[in-house]
């Protein structure tokens, strides 16, 4: 069971683990230790998830999310089996938690007289330094 706040508690059912061998540096111990863990939560089937944190745990999730509606969360980050798996399931709440936050719709706003005056002013100061670096040709150096 993981608890993620006091409305959303995890069961062990819609949790799977299960544990590979790392890829990378490491010696021997690489090849023939098991430590990586692949973690994957059923979310689509989840009970205990609000639809409304489930569509934004969907977006949040990006790759990680599959098309059968479930996240897999891959660690491989220590040496140690045990370590991996708290790592994983830490990241795993951490998505939900940051899911179960409705962001602020955003309002929008028009510059104020005083920026764009402000903004005219600095474009034609810009205009005025760039056109100062021009070489001035005189009309005798002209050929028509």
């Amino acid at each position: 069971m993981l608890k993620i706040n006091e409305n959303i508690i995890i069961e062990d059912w819609e949790l799977t683990e299960n544990f590979v061998r790392s890829s990378g540096p490491g010696g021997q111990n690489v090849n023939k230790v098991s430590t990586a863990v692949e973690l994957r939560f059923e979310a689509l089937r989840s009970p205990n998830i609000p639809d409304q944190v489930k569509f934004r745990l969907k977006k949040i999730a990006g790759r990680r999310w599959t098309n059968e509606g479930a996240i897999i969360i891959q660690v491989e980050d220590t040496r140690y089996q045990t370590r991996n798996r708290e790592i994983a399931r830490k990241r795993l709440k951490d998505l939900i938690l940051k899911a179960t936050i409705v962001q602020k719709k955003r309002i929008a706003t028009r510059p104020t007289a005083g920026s764009q005056r402000r903004r005219i002013k600095d474009k034609k100061q810009r205009s005025e330094v760039k056109q100062g670096r021009k070489t001035i040709r005189k009309e005798s150096d002209l050929d028509f």
